[in-house]
């Protein structure tokens, strides 16, 4: 049984936290009034508006309120059904999106086992052997994770070097960034230094995880346009009739780097809680603390013990490995918890 209540807060996922208290009041002030419907309203225009400007002007966002349907629909507009995408083995899209780009594109992912979650230029080199060969699905996108399933990142030099290899085979470069915002914190880099500016070609912007309801965004960069995306999203089932709250979302979680202050303090916890984790007997860090992720490994016996005070999803069952998540509401006093419970559960 999952332990839940008004008052609790778990390391379970960013999507387990509430919608920040400016985006609550960025809801209501959008819920005044009549205005006109699937984002022809001022609202939305402002906030794609803003978009542009944060991405780069050669840049053309769409919203959405999903983020399998932003990866997805993202994909599927610059890719046929016998192409694939190269990906990391654990990859959001090839292990928690329910095989929907297969079914939905039709593609085929190429996935490369990546042990921090991150693909390296040879990754992309080596999956290329069979272009041109019909009896072989052909590579056409490679996807990033930004921060990675690990909560590892990539360095705009790490983006660059594989944009570079993927541009020189004819692939486009794809950036799931439903974390984007917590990497961007984890380097002191700017969005755009960290997309457009570093090769990417297209993105899904995520703001669920980071303090919005149900909000995502896609992003075309460099002039990658996709006129027919507009056709794409309504067939995907992601075109929302009351976009302005959507949009809104968008609004407050831009105004004055509320994106970069709320993925900053969760990112902040994720590290005070390795730090307290690291003192307890038992209990192994196995990943890099790089955003708002903490891996672990500790005694098995001891796990559903400590989901009982605070909830968290075990990773690797076969090797104990468990993942613990911090969010833009997570407080010192959250964490410090945590630890002491570990302290005393773990003997």
């Amino acid at each position: 049984m999952i332990p839940c209540g008004p008052s609790r807060r778990h390391f379970a996922s960013d999507n387990w936290a509430g919608a920040h208290p400016a985006v609550l009041r960025a809801l209501a002030t959008a819920n005044a009034g009549h205005a006109p419907a699937y984002g022809a309203d001022p609202v939305t225009g402002a906030a794609l508006d803003r978009l542009r400007q944060l991405f780069g002007p050669g840049s053309e966002a769409f919203l959405v309120f999903g983020g399998t349907g932003a990866n997805v629909l993202g994909l599927q507009a610059v890719m046929a059904p016998h192409e694939a995408v190269i990906c990391a083995d654990c990859a959001h899209i090839n292990v928690d999106e329910c095989g929907a780009p297969e079914r939905f594109i039709g593609c085929k992912l190429l996935t490369v086992p990546a042990t921090d979650g991150k693909l390296r230029p040879a990754d992309i080199e080596a999956r290329l052997a069979h272009a041109g060969d019909e009896h072989h699905v052909q590579p056409r996108v490679v996807s990033l994770t930004q921060a990675t399933e690990y909560g590892t990142v990539y360095s705009p030099e790490e983006i660059r070097a594989l944009a570079e290899v993927a541009h020189a085979n004819g692939l486009r470069l794809h950036l799931d960034g439903a974390r984007l915002a917590n990497a961007a914190a984890s380097l002191g880099a700017g969005l755009r230094e960290l997309t457009s500016a570093a090769g990417v070609d297209l993105l899904s912007f995520g703001g669920t995880k980071n303090g919005l309801l149900a909000a995502e965004a896609v992003v075309f960069l460099n002039g990658t346009a996709v006129p027919a995306f507009r056709f794409i999203r309504k067939q995907g089932m992601q075109l929302a009739s009351k976009m302005r709250f959507v949009a809104a979302q968008f609004l407050a979680l831009l105004e004055d780097d509320l994106w970069l202050e709320s993925a900053s303090h969760a990112n902040a916890m994720a590290r005070r809680l390795a730090a307290g984790a690291r003192q307890v007997p038992g209990v192994r860090i196995t990943q890099p603390v790089q955003a708002n992720a903490v891996f672990a490994v500790l005694p098995a016996e001891y796990i559903p013990r400590l989901q009982e005070r605070y909830f968290f999803y075990v990773w690797n069952q076969r090797t104990s490995e468990v993942r613990w998540m911090a969010s833009f509401d997570t407080t010192e006093d959250d964490v410090d918890g945590f630890v002491a419970a570990m302290r005393e559960i773990i003997r």
